[in-house]
């Protein structure tokens, strides 16, 4: 509401106020000299130079696309919310393939080009101050399809028996169907809105809100945001604390409904050793697909058509250990596999298998293999992430267990994703948390064989504690 001064109001608003008894104003100082520079063109990960960006902090995506499943064609519209970490004269966002056709910085058109094989680089109308939050928003589209991708667990944007599509892969997945910062040291909020035709469903992260639409509250690391379009059939409850559970089951895959059905029993019993969900929502996505691998995406797992009941527990596990958690280097990718990987010997567990037996077995059949013990479990080099975690890293993290003890061992279940939830967190911190956990145990040898290693370690670290009976 405006209002008139009065004479008396005059007189203390200016500069001159001091006759009338109150104090001067003092102009605000002016903002110091920018000194605008590009923001990097990778986030700093040694692995993958070029993946993510630098010179601003991802806050949240909103992800508007339309999709048509006969023509496989992808309409996007992005706006990426950001904090500039500092005076930005231009920046970076990744994009695989599709073509753009406009970006707006604050409402004003600004200068693209494409650089390398996926860097959008972006020149805004102004330079931008250190601190400003901005927002950029993209056109583009194309047949995400036709993106070419490197196979393995990057497997790109793909078409779906049913005739819809899907997109999973780690460590690229989000930047073939929408421009991000991709890299998970940057995580952010992530919300879609996609159109489809009628007939067809879309599942993705977080709540469901008006059809087509989802949103994660909690950041997410790029490569754990997905969308699934198909002809499903959906099945929601809730968890017990009222936390909403949607499942997708594409058609062929019925069967696997006996396996998520049991989610809620799982994502308890996980709770029960790693704390309260984390989560804003759980369910899953059942593709009818011969995927190589399941992913953990964030609240909403992605399994292939042959995924298990053990499958389930792993990727559950993972809402807490690199999906709440996530990792700042992929060299440190054990803290995600490597636990996710050992929950499904803790289900074992509660199901009655003596681990300690099972873990003698293991180490009988692979004494005599020189290939499995040069599996290293950090610092593997780039390319080699996903070779030891899934099998030797399990191992390790159960001579671990014996090593500092069933109580200490429990403390660091519950600790490690209640101290960087929704964060980051290196190998260093682990190491870190897992001595003073153990009471200042000197671990430095035990952690080189183990996990620097590419050798059978000596008998002390190789059976520590009850596993010497």
């Amino acid at each position: 509401m405006r209002r008139r001064l009065t004479a008396l109001a005059v007189c203390a608003a200016v500069v001159l106020a001091v006759a009338c008894g109150g104090d001067a104003v003092t102009a605000a100082p002016p903002p110091p000299p920018m000194h605008p520079v590009p923001g990097a063109s990778g986030a700093g990960d040694p692995y993958y130079p070029d993946d993510g960006n630098g010179g601003y902090d991802a806050l949240g995506y909103q992800v508007d696309v339309k999709y048509d499943p006969p023509s496989g064609h992808l309409d996007g519209d992005t706006t990426v919310t950001a904090k500039a970490t500092q005076d930005l004269s231009r920046f970076d966002l990744d994009l695989r393939g599709l073509d753009v056709h406009g970006v707006e910085v604050d409402g004003k058109p600004a200068h693209f080009t494409r650089e390398k094989a996926f860097e959008l680089v972006i020149t805004p109308p102004a330079p931008i101050r250190a601190g400003t939050t901005f927002r950029t928003r993209v056109k583009y589209g194309g047949d995400p399809a036709k993106t070419p991708h490197e196979g393995g667990s990057e497997n790109g944007w793909r078409h779906s028996a049913d005739g819809g599509a899907y997109v999973v892969g780690e460590p690229h997945s989000a930047a073939f169907w929408y421009p991000v910062n991709e890299t998970p040291r940057d995580k952010a909020t992530f919300t879609l809105t996609a159109h489809v035709p009628p007939g067809w469903t879309v599942v993705s992260n977080g709540r469901e809100g008006p059809p087509g639409t989802w949103t994660d509250p909690n950041p997410v690391a790029s490569y754990l945001t997905t969308i699934a379009i198909g002809k499903f059939t959906v099945d929601k409850s809730a968890l017990p604390d009222g936390t909403p559970v949607v499942s997708a089951y594409a058609p062929g895959t019925e069967a696997r409904r006996a396996i998520g059905d049991r989610l809620p029993e799982v994502l308890g019993f996980l709770s029960g050793k790693f704390g309260p969900y984390p989560q804003s929502a759980a369910g899953g996505i059942f593709l009818n697909e011969d995927v190589p691998f399941s992913l953990e995406t964030q609240t909403r797992p992605t399994y292939a058509k042959w995924a298990d009941l053990p499958t389930l527990v792993h990727e559950s596990a993972h809402q807490w250990f690199g999906d709440s958690v996530s990792v700042r280097n992929w060299s440190d990718i054990c803290l995600n596999e490597c636990f996710a990987s050992y929950s499904q010997w803790l289900w074992a567990e509660r199901e009655g298998q003596n681990l300690d037996d099972r873990y003698r077995a293991a180490i009988e059949i692979t004494r005599g293999s020189t290939d499995f013990w040069a599996q290293k479990l950090v610092d593997m080099g780039q390319g080699h992430e996903f070779e030891g975690v899934y099998n030797k890293g399990i191992l390790a993290l159960h001579a671990l267990r014996r090593e500092i003890g069933d109580p200490a061992f429990g403390k660091l279940l519950r600790e490690w994703p209640t101290r960087f939830r929704h964060g980051n967190a290196t190998w260093p911190d682990f190491e870190a948390m897992v001595t003073r956990i153990s009471g200042g145990k000197d671990l430095r040898a035990f952690f080189d064989t183990w996990f620097r290693g590419t050798k059978l370690p000596a008998d002390a670290d190789l059976f520590p504690g009850s596993l010497r009976s």
